[in-house]
């Protein structure tokens, strides 16, 4: 047994069962689908016919489906008896790296099934994870000030990402250290709508500064990617909802972050309906609805429940976002990467660092009410820059460091 199933606990295993099963059902039903198709002798393009296999055929599909529901629930059920799960903040790099990107791909699945694997929003000081039922640990406690700087991972990450394998060091403990803060990291799963993790991440730090062992004077929410958006949307549920915090909010910076959506997402829904055309290629679909929610969210940059509720996120939509909450007193910072010599060139714009257009990282958009309001002396563009790399330039961290 290699290291990394080593280190999966009884409620891993339960987990990857149920989700093992899950797998066999929707590959049951993609080959039913198909199967009908071909019985029918349905025409090469259009709808073809719908519906499911019958007769000796369709019991078979059934039994597959039944068989593999029970399957999952049993070895789950045994696997508990064998221990707890592994308690919150005791796992290891391959664990956590394997959840983040499962939990990316599939969390909101996982969270809907009540399955294990589902990541709970918790943050971290200084490598422990809190409970904020409990409170913050005596040995936390008396290293933490009264200004808190928040990191949020991008999708399919985990807190651990933020860290420069040369040095060990991250951006974020770097900039808290120069500047007086107090570097907290948020752990959450990334395949949620936006919008829920940004409900969620309201009332998480509205409980964190109550638990908060000194007055809080002062928050700013660093966000990578993704953490970006969410950081925007828990602004303006905070704002929506008057919490408290929001008075201590000074900023929100935001590196890469697809602020109105990335063309990834859109290419892979453009796909999506192409293999539609057909009955034959249809059936296929069901793969590229497996991806979560929090990537679907990703293809205009939904921040609000209203961007996308009551709407099937698999079909052909239009723009629906609403504009944001903001209060007035809070800064944007936006930095963009680009992986061409020239920030304004046509690669900029159309593939920009390997993931998220310069336009869309800077929050720049027609509608003036759906701009992020960052100053253009609180933007920064960072040329020969790939997504990822945003992280760690030097450059990026000097110049968060003048503006914070």
């Amino acid at each position: 047994m290699n290291s990394s199933s080593a280190e999966l606990a009884p409620s891993d295993l339960r987990g990857l069962s149920m989700l093992a099963a899950d797998g066999v059902v929707e590959v049951s039903r993609l080959v039913e689908q198909l199967h009908h198709s071909i019985a029918r002798v349905s025409p090469p393009v259009g709808s073809g016919a719908s519906g499911t296999t019958r007769g000796i055929t369709g019991l078979v599909y059934r039994s597959i489906r039944t068989i593999a529901g029970l399957a999952g629930t049993g070895v789950g059920l045994a696997l508990d008896r064998f221990g707890p799960a592994m308690p919150i903040g005791r796992t290891r790099l391959q664990r956590e790296q394997l959840l983040s990107v499962l939990n990316g791909v599939l969390g909101d699945h996982l969270e809907a099934r009540g399955n294990p694997l589902a990541i709970d929003m918790r943050f971290l000081v200084d490598g422990v994870v809190l409970d904020l039922d409990e409170g913050v640990p005596d040995r936390v406690a008396e290293k933490v000030g009264s200004r808190l700087l928040v990191s949020l991972h991008g999708l399919c990450l985990n807190e651990r990402h933020w860290i420069q394998p040369a040095t060990g060091d991250s951006l974020p403990e770097a900039l808290a250290r120069t500047r007086g803060f107090t570097p907290v990291f948020l752990r959450y799963n990334s395949g949620r709508h936006i919008s829920c993790n940004g409900e969620e991440l309201a009332v998480q730090l509205e409980r964190l500064v109550q638990a908060w062992p000194v007055p809080v004077d002062e928050i700013v929410l660093l966000g990578h990617s993704m953490g970006g958006l969410i950081a925007r949307s828990a602004g303006h549920h905070g704002a929506v909802e008057g919490r408290d915090w929001i008075e201590s909010l000074s900023a929100i910076m935001s590196l890469g972050s697809p602020h109105h959506g990335a063309p990834l997402e859109r290419i892979g829904h453009g796909l999506e309906r192409l293999l539609g055309i057909s009955p034959y290629s249809a059936p296929f679909t069901r793969l590229g609805r497996l991806r979560s929610a929090g990537i679907t969210d990703l293809r205009y940059g939904n921040l609000c429940r209203e961007d996308w509720q009551d709407r099937n996120r698999f079909e052909p939509s239009q723009d629906h976002r609403r504009a944001l909450e903001r209060a007035d007193h809070v800064r944007h910072y936006v930095v963009a990467a680009t992986l061409d010599q020239r920030q304004g060139s046509l690669r900029s714009k159309t593939i920009g660092d390997g993931l998220v257009t310069v336009p869309s990282a800077l929050g720049r958009h027609p509608v003036s009410e759906l701009q992020v309001p960052a100053r253009p002396e609180h933007q920064l563009v960072v040329c020969r820059t790939s997504h990822m790399d945003l992280m760690h330039r030097r450059r990026v961290i000097r110049q968060l460091k003048d503006w914070i």
